[in-house]
């Protein structure tokens, strides 16, 4: 770790280069103070969002705030109670103006997207949150992510935007997690009770030490605090995914990061985003079904870079569900890849051998082109790789 000189601002260093970032924003950012939502630090935020479109990046927008606008919304009539209820009612009347405040500051349209851990966990719900994602991106739509709270059987607190920023950078395959917070970078101590506090860099690893450095919340309109920005920073890691912490009160600091410059902490990953999906794609337990491909498949699908289509498929075996990973053998059995499967076992079946563009008229829907898309699947070739890299 990389101390920082205290007191004359947060030095600037590189970020690295990327194409698709999670940034979260939290409530204390929006309803800064302390009532309803606000575009002061807003605005700024939304100039970087954009700006990365125009430089051919794409941001997905993790957004709190919809508790605060709730409250804010009643005013007096608000519920007194901090119970679960109390604030998913609050969080189902301020999700309407939390979108209308990002839209009001955006140029492109803006979607909203509900998810719970219970979307996240499960593999087929999983599949289909990031193909929504994906299409928006595609579309040119900024997606504003933000847990459907007014379903959530935990409390809140257990469900923060944080970690669920974290979650869906790993799920839409970002390069980078960025999280706006109310203070501009991990100190050694609580700098606001601790004036021989230092600023940090750059945090290689997340140790006990580390972790000690965090307290709780800061805020009395957000839900979480440094700890769970260091647990986000480290499930981001884990999947491969670098963070930067920076402060989104400081206008400038917002304003450099369009220009690849971090003003603030970053927080390295232990591998690269490929590499840990990779690896997951090497460990974890696959379903019984498999599916055997011909020989041209298993040419394209040597190299790591190719999808699993409709065509190549000969024949499936046993069963597996939609988002199940499965391996993927030649004819004679071999093992050739393992991926997870945007179809069931019995609609491979159906689809074997034909191509791509019938199977909407096959199945009467479709969830893409592919039996297997590459982002999802490890090759063997990969696979050894990793197990030499990993010994």
């Amino acid at each position: 770790m990389n101390d920082m000189q205290h007191g004359s601002g947060i030095p600037s260093q590189a970020l690295p280069s990327w194409r698709r970032a999670v940034l979260k924003v939290g409530s204390n950012l929006l309803a800064a103070d302390g009532g309803g939502l606000t575009t002061q630090y807003a605005s700024a935020l939304a100039d970087f969002i954009q700006a990365s479109r125009a430089a051919g990046r794409e941001v997905v927008l993790v957004s709190s705030g919809a508790v605060a606008a709730g409250r804010a919304q009643l005013r007096e009539h608000a519920p007194s109670g901090a119970g679960l209820a109390a604030r998913q009612a609050l969080a189902a009347l301020g999700q309407a103006p939390m979108i209308a405040l990002w839209q009001s500051l955006s140029p492109r349209p803006v979607a909203q997207v509900l998810l719970t851990h219970d979307d996240l966990r499960n593999r087929r719900r999983y599949l289909n949150a990031r193909a929504t994602l994906r299409e928006l991106l595609a579309c040119d739509v900024l997606p504003v992510v933000n847990e459907n709270d007014t379903v959530a059987v935990d409390e809140l607190k257990l469900g923060d935007n944080d970690n669920l920023a974290a979650i869906v950078a790993a799920l839409v395959d970002a390069d980078l997690l960025l999280i706006a917070s109310d203070i501009d970078a991990l100190y050694t101590a609580d700098p606001r009770r601790d004036p021989s506090a230092v600023p940090l860099g750059r945090v290689d690893a997340l140790t006990p030490e580390v972790l000690a450095m965090a307290g709780g919340s800061g805020s009395a309109v957000g839900t979480g605090g440094m700890r769970t920005k260091l647990e986000a920073a480290s499930k981001a890691g884990a999947a491969g995914v670098p963070t930067a912490l920076f402060s989104g009160r400081n206008a400038a600091a917002v304003t450099a990061l369009a220009h690849g410059e971090l003003h603030g902490t970053f927080f390295a990953a232990g591998r690269s985003r490929m590499q840990a999906r990779k690896y997951w794609l090497h460990h974890a337990p696959a379903a019984p079904g498999r599916i055997h491909v011909d020989a041209g498949a298993v040419r394209a699908l040597a190299g790591g870079r190719a999808s699993l289509l409709p065509g190549g498929v000969l024949e499936v075996a046993g069963e597996f569900h939609r988002g199940d990973l499965v391996e993927i053998v030649d004819a004679d059995g071999r093992p050739v890849a393992r991926g997870l499967s945007q179809y069931g076992a019995g609609e491979v079946k159906r689809l074997a051998g034909r191509h791509s563009r019938d199977i909407e008229s096959l199945l009467g829907y479709s969830y893409g082109t592919e039996v297997v898309h590459r982002d999802d699947l490890a090759s063997l070739a990969e696979i050894e790789t990793i197990g030499d890299n990993h010994a």
